[in-house]
């Protein structure tokens, strides 16, 4: 039994290392800005001078507001980007973490299970020519039973409805082959739901932040703050980053796994059907001889397996 070398496991490598690649993408996405809003923190905090002279000189209560503004900007700079992000964002970006979990695990899973080896194995392939050059057919689908591949399964649908005729076996391995293909498409179809639905949760974040400035300006009773309108503007600005992060990766793992599926079920088709051509080839061989009595298949026809 051979072993698929580093070449043929060149497609899923390729796959894993585009998603490690989109990961760092990701993580380079928070950290930047985190380190951006870091060193202007302490740029502005060492920019800001220190009149010793102008404390003195101020009253009382001066004193006092200034020391409790000074103590929230104390605190807005010790908060750092991860924290500013999870409070910004609110539900919404809770919404849109639990997609980004969801879509890992549906891209992971699609991987393992998008494979060569798990559509048309090589060695299943040798083993099943074989029994059939050694005209053992019912050792030939005992060998497609005791397999877990797609192309495995089609033939084993093929070859047990071989007794009703070639087009009835080329039939049932056609119903076989649709109805995996729409199993995989069906599992592979929530990735594009998550590419769908994570910008929209991004949008209503983006409406729900700009709604709650706006108040902020409607009901204040003097010109707002900066800082008492950013809450809403970060808002609707994370929200919509986390929307994004989510979908493009979604989107293009969709797009790659769409592709391989379509390229290995047509291959499953494509040798199922060269396989069982050679069951027609033998019948039309054997087709001259006298038909025993009885209507029995002629001695080394490929008679259908049994059970």
């Amino acid at each position: 039994m051979q072993h698929p070398g580093l070449i043929q496991q060149w497609p899923t490598l390729r796959t894993m290392g585009l998603a490690f690649l989109v990961c760092l993408l990701g993580l380079s996405v928070f950290t930047a800005p985190a380190q951006a809003f870091q060193d202007e923190a302490g740029a502005d905090e060492a920019a800001v001078p220190v009149d010793d002279g102008a404390d003195e000189t101020a009253p009382a209560d001066d004193g006092g507001a200034t020391e409790a503004e000074s103590e929230e900007g104390a605190a807005a700079e010790d908060k750092n980007f991860l924290t500013w992000m999870i409070e910004a964002s609110g539900t919404f970006g809770l919404l849109i973490l639990l997609l980004s979990f969801i879509m890992v695990a549906l891209i992971m899973m699609n991987i393992l299970q998008v494979r060569r080896d798990n559509f048309v194995p090589q060695a299943f392939i040798e083993s099943f020519e074989q029994r059939l050059n050694a005209k053992d057919y019912q050792g030939a689908y005992e060998t497609a039973r005791a397999d877990e591949s797609l192309v495995a399964r089609v033939l084993a649908a093929g070859l047990s409805k071989l007794n009703q005729g070639y087009d009835k076996a080329v039939e049932g391995m056609q119903e076989v082959g649709d109805d995996e293909n729409m199993a995989l498409e069906h599992r592979l179809s929530y990735l594009a739901l998550i590419s769908a639905v994570a910008p929209m949760l991004g949008l209503m974040g983006t409406v729900s932040g700009m709604i709650a400035s706006f108040r902020e300006i409607a009901t204040s009773p003097t010109t707002p703050k900066p800082s008492e309108l950013a809450d809403g503007i970060s808002t609707a600005l994370f929200t919509t980053l986390e929307g994004l992060v989510v979908a493009i990766p979604a989107m293009v793992f969709y797009a790659i796994l769409r592709n391989r599926i379509a390229r290995f079920t047509l291959e499953v088709g494509m040798v199922s059907e060269g396989l069982m051509g050679r069951f027609a080839q033998a019948g039309k061989q054997q087709g001259a001889a006298q038909k025993p009595a009885g209507g029995a298949a002629p001695a080394g026809a490929p008679a259908a397996p049994q059970e």
